[in-house]
């Protein structure tokens, strides 16, 4: 077991080379939003870019994709038909997945689950995108509720899981909110291994475990409750897989990013800091 510190970066933050082209630091796909959720995957999104990402699309519904579309001239949205992800657009999360898999050489990840809501067809659909899906997957908010419910067919896959406690239980069973340090890390090496998955229960310390390994995380900021907060830190995580990096690892550096860029915007704004602040921050963590 071991601390995330700073020395992380350095693995991944490195001189890029003068004939560097685009995507060859990663193309993410947000995945997320319906009828009444926006903020989610623009969230995501903008906190990929800001650590390093070279480009996110982002699929949502038509109501979302319009509205993420005017947050800012950096993001792209594809619109799908509809209030709801449903059954009927695999087909096209598939192989946009495919082409942006293409296009970028490999360099691809996918974000999901950031307002999607929970009916039954929008879950079902995102358990068939999951266990069709070929490339590294960040699963977060609506999609750990969806998963839940069919946790196997993620096994052995490159995906990381960015539970909260509760969303813990709703993935694993396991309630392991008032349980002592040593025995939530336990718990998330035990529900890693078995899920063969990557864990990144998000916390005062975040513990991140590929059920062979643990790390522990300790920046962040109580200020960080605010809303948006675990979409940055899912937005953040894409970027790097999108990079190549390993699911174990993103989820440390991700974490560290995050919760670094918490403290920060959070000693300047107290109370009154959001989710967009913390993005703003993510340079002076990464410089």
């Amino acid at each position: 077991m071991k601390e995330v510190t700073k020395d992380i970066l350095k693995n991944i933050y490195k001189p890029r080379p003068k004939d560097s082209k685009k995507y060859d630091f990663g193309l993410l796909i947000v995945i997320g939003g319906s009828e009444f959720y926006s903020g989610s995957p623009a969230l995501a999104a903008l906190a990929a870019f800001r650590s390093g990402v070279d480009m996110v699309r982002i699929i949502a519904p038509k109501r979302a994709a319009d509205i993420i579309a005017s947050f800012s001239p950096n993001l792209a949205a594809y619109p799908l038909k509809g209030d709801w992800l449903e059954k009927e657009h695999l087909s096209t999360l598939l192989s946009m997945t495919e082409s942006a898999k293409l296009v970028s050489q490999g360099k691809t990840a996918v974000v999901i689950g950031g307002g999607m809501g929970r009916s039954e067809e929008t879950q079902e659909a995102i358990l068939e995108y999951l266990d069709k899906v070929s490339v590294p997957v960040v699963i977060d908010a609506d999609a750990i509720h969806a998963l839940g419910k069919k946790p196997e067919i993620i096994s052995g896959k490159p995906f990381l899981i960015t539970p909260h406690t509760y969303e813990f239980f709703v993935l694993t069973g396991k309630e392991i909110y008032q349980l002592p340090e040593k025995e939530k890390i336990e718990l998330v090496k035990t529900e890693a291994a078995r899920l063969q998955t990557t864990i990144l229960l998000k916390g005062p310390t975040d513990i991140i475990s590929d059920g062979k390994e643990v790390a522990l995380n300790k920046t962040g900021s109580p200020l960080m409750t605010v809303g948006g907060m675990g979409d940055t830190l899912a937005g953040i995580s894409g970027a790097l897989m999108a990079r190549g990096i390993t699911p174990f690892e993103a989820g440390q550096a991700a974490a560290y990013i995050n919760g670094l860029a918490g403290e920060i915007s959070g000693k300047k704004l107290g109370e009154s800091v959001m989710a967009t602040d913390l993005i703003e921050a993510i340079s002076e963590v990464i410089k």
